[in-house]
């Protein structure tokens, strides 16, 4: 396989946390895999390196749980359907257990229930047989489960449930078969403690996947905006196909209220689109020839015709399903620690549940044989650590989806536990801060030389140039007609300027470092330089054969929502602090206007990551937002790299989050999306630690010496199914955070 693309498996048999370390042990163990991880929450396992998913799925049976490997989007909605199946079953085995089990339980508080002497022998070997059957069909899975664990040298729920629910039959039927060897106090059945616990085990089990089920929908919701058919045109015609169908360069029309089927670029018509699926902005996007279109947004009025450039897995949305799968798959360190105390503690509790048995058979009162037994019984029953190995996936995968939800994609579960923890956040300039679109904005020439001149030479010089800033001086040089000249021995300073021959005459454009290093003295050109800085302009410095020639000054707008962004971040308790390869003074008028606390001005791009790097030596945590390539060096070294989604492809793949509507206010959001999902993770950890750390004293029977209290296995089985519920309810609170952007535009 390529390395670049996980295998997806679909993981059946997982009953607790501690399956998690088996399955992840065993698909560690098959030569080639470099990372596998197991998620509990969605129970999916994906894996990374050179290996095949039949290599994958062996190891997986091997150890004793059932895998397959999960190719394209139709098997989320088999996993669906399967769920949907599985929920079915789960609550008739709850209703048959229950059957058998609850009207055992009523009529012994209500005294109904015959002696175990003589003819009542019958009634309870009846009831004992009955017991078996719904213990065998409704409970069966428990059973097969705790062999396959033994098999492996392991033990989970279905080991605690098993053996619980076991020993209390087998004792039953021993007292009813052999009243005689059993002492008279201790002459009690718990037929209906099996049947009830294993009856609300399975409702437990049934009400969590419906829980779960909700916590997946920012995936179906992505998956659900891809339409199944395109029409493409060919030979002359226009004809709908399959999406799957649609080839690279294919020219497509779209049509008013389509959604677009891949990515593209307009080459006839013209449009509005929602882009709010992409981006989280409610805002239609004009489109026209040229522009990008991008799979699974909504055209909403005209009609166009656009040529594919991206199909299948490479589209921005199939992209963006990946990363998310990703994220959701993946765990920051305080879900690890939960894992590692979850694989240790079902065999933990099988030594306290043998422990307590013999505490109480030799030290508790009459009759011992049964207070040993049910102790131990409801040990095993309540402390399942099921809600401990929920409590952090659960919360990712709901925490992931709602930022997908509005634009935020989080490319890991490290990502979102680091970003709520920033005190100091880097604000790149151009494309972050500002617009990213300059504009000429003043030509301040010397003696000797006029405007038209003056632009005339920058334009030639910028023909050859990528920078922002070319694109300005190239878009003003077409605005007023100029044709510039031909350059001959271009050269390009990285975060200096442009040189060249124009018309037999040497010509530097940049900033004043770019003059000095040429020799040049800049000083005529400070004092304008200095008055157009301060006015939040950049001035190019443009010097002809040897002395300087004028200046070309380039206004980048700020972004509306930039000071509210900067604001929002102080009120967080965050330092912003902007960094920049434009001149000081320009760099300091914008951050005057939108509240920045720290200018770095005159940054080449290798420093950019010297910046991160000092600040982190500090013992800052820094959290660093950019669009460019040379961006890219800053963004990966980060503690928390925020690539703006509207920038280049290689500060996507540098950054940890990508803000997919370029808007400074979505680092805000991403930043309140970590810190709320955080907060979850560890009132659910809490919440698990204190059930199990409460609940298994409390099931030994540490109360009863005090006021009598023993805790019914019945209740244990209640306790212990709903704490995962509890969980994963809990987890379903962050659906409903109101995050800042969506605020501001007085959304929900």
């Amino acid at each position: 396989m390529n390395d670049s693309t996980p295998i997806r498996l679909s993981i059946s048999g997982m009953s607790c946390a501690g399956c998690v370390k088996a399955v992840e042990d065993a698909l560690s163990g098959v030569p080639g895999v470099e990372r596998a991880e197991v998620n509990f929450a969605e129970h999916t396992a994906q894996v990374s390196g050179a290996v095949t998913a039949e290599a994958l799925v062996a190891a997986v049976r091997a150890a004793g749980y059932e895998a397959q490997e999960m190719v394209g989007e139709t098997d989320l909605l088999e996993r669906e359907r399967e769920e949907e199946a599985w929920y079915r079953d789960r609550l008739r085995r709850t209703a048959v257990a229950a059957a058998v089990g609850v009207p055992l339980f009523v009529a012994g508080v209500a005294g109904w229930l015959p002696e175990m002497e003589g003819g009542g022998r019958l009634f309870w070997l009846l009831a004992g047989l009955a017991t078996l059957g719904s213990m065998a069909w409704a409970g069966g899975h428990f059973f097969r489960g705790a062999w396959k664990s033994l098999r492996n040298h392991s033990a989970n729920m279905d080991t605690l449930v098993a053996v619980g629910t076991g020993t209390a039959w087998l004792y039953s039927m021993a007292v009813v078969l052999f009243p005689d060897a059993v002492p008279a106090l201790a002459r009690h059945a718990y037929f209906d403690a099996s049947a009830i616990i294993i009856a609300l085990v399975n409702l437990g089990s049934a009400l969590e996947l419906r829980a779960r089920g909700r916590t997946s929908q920012a995936i179906r919701k992505l998956i659900g905006l891809q339409p199944r058919t395109a029409r493409v045109v060919r030979d002359g015609r226009e004809m709908d196909v399959p999406v799957e169908e649609v080839g690279l360069d294919e020219t497509l029309r779209v049509r008013p209220g389509e959604k677009i089927p891949v990515d593209g670029v307009v080459i006839e018509g013209h449009s509005t689109v929602d882009e709010s699926m992409l981006t989280g902005e409610p805002l239609p996007v004009e489109k026209g020839v040229g522009d990008e279109v991008v799979g699974g947004t909504l055209n909403r009025s005209g009609t166009f015709l656009f040529q594919a450039k991206r199909i299948g897995r490479e589209t921005v949305l199939a992209r963006i399903v990946e990363m998310v799968r990703e994220a959701q798959n993946s765990k920051p360190a305080i879900g690890r620690l939960a894992d590692r105390v979850a694989a240790v503690f079902v065999p933990a509790v099988m030594i306290v549940a043998v422990l307590t048995f013999l505490a109480w058979y030799d030290l508790g009162p009459e009759p011992r044989l049964s207070y040993a037994l049910v102790t131990m019984m409801t040990v095993m029953i309540i402390a399942c650590p099921c809600a401990l190995g929920l409590a952090t996936p659960i919360s990712i995968m709901v925490g992931v989806g709602k930022a997908a939800e509005a634009g935020v994609l989080i490319r890991n579960g490290e990502a979102l536990q680091q970003a709520g923890r920033l005190d100091m956040v880097i604000l790149d300039k151009t494309g972050t801060v500002t617009e990213g679109r300059p504009r000429v904005t003043a030509l301040t020439p010397l003696e000797g030389f006029d405007e038209a001149e003056l632009l005339r030479l920058a334009g030639a010089l910028e023909a050859g140039s990528e920078h922002p800033l070319a694109e300005a001086v190239l878009e003003s040089v077409r605005e007023r007609g100029i044709e510039p000249p031909a350059v001959e021995g271009f050269e390009a300073a990285t975060g200096r300027g442009v040189h060249g021959v124009v018309e037999g005459r040497e010509v530097w454009l940049g900033n004043r470092r770019c003059l000095e290093e040429a020799g040049i003295d800049p000083a005529p050109l400070d004092e304008a330089a200095g008055s157009l800085a301060a006015q939040g302009m950049t001035p190019l410095h443009l010097a002809v054969d040897g002395r300087p020639a004028g200046l070309v000054a380039v206004a980048d707008p700020v972004k509306e929502e930039a000071a509210e962004a900067v604001a929002a971040l102080h009120r967080r308790g965050m330092r912003v602090v902007m960094v920049t390869g434009d001149h000081r003074a320009t760099a300091e008028a914008v951050a005057a206007r939108i509240g920045i606390d720290q200018v770095r001005a005159e940054v080449l791009p290798g420093e950019k990551a010297e910046v991160v790097a000092e600040l982190q030596a500090s013992g800052q945590v820094v959290g660093m937002v950019g669009d460019g390539i040379n961006d890219a060096p800053a963004l990966a070294l980060a503690d928390v790299g925020f690539a703006i989604g509207t920038g280049t492809d290689i500060a996507i793949e540098s950054a940890d989050v990508t803000l997919m509507s370029g808007s400074p206010l979505a680092v805000v959001d991403a930043i309140d999306i970590s810190r709320a999902t955080v907060r979850n993770i560890r009132q659910n950890l809490l919440g698990a630690f204190i059930y199990n750390t409460l609940g298994i004293p409390v099931a030994a029977g540490i109360l009863y010496p005090l006021w009598g209290v023993l805790l019914n296995p019945m209740i244990a089985g209640a306790a212990m199914a709903m704490s995962s519920v509890t969980v994963v309810t809990n987890a379903n609170r962050l659906r409903a955070l109101r995050l800042n952007r969506t605020i501001r535009e007085g959304g929900e």
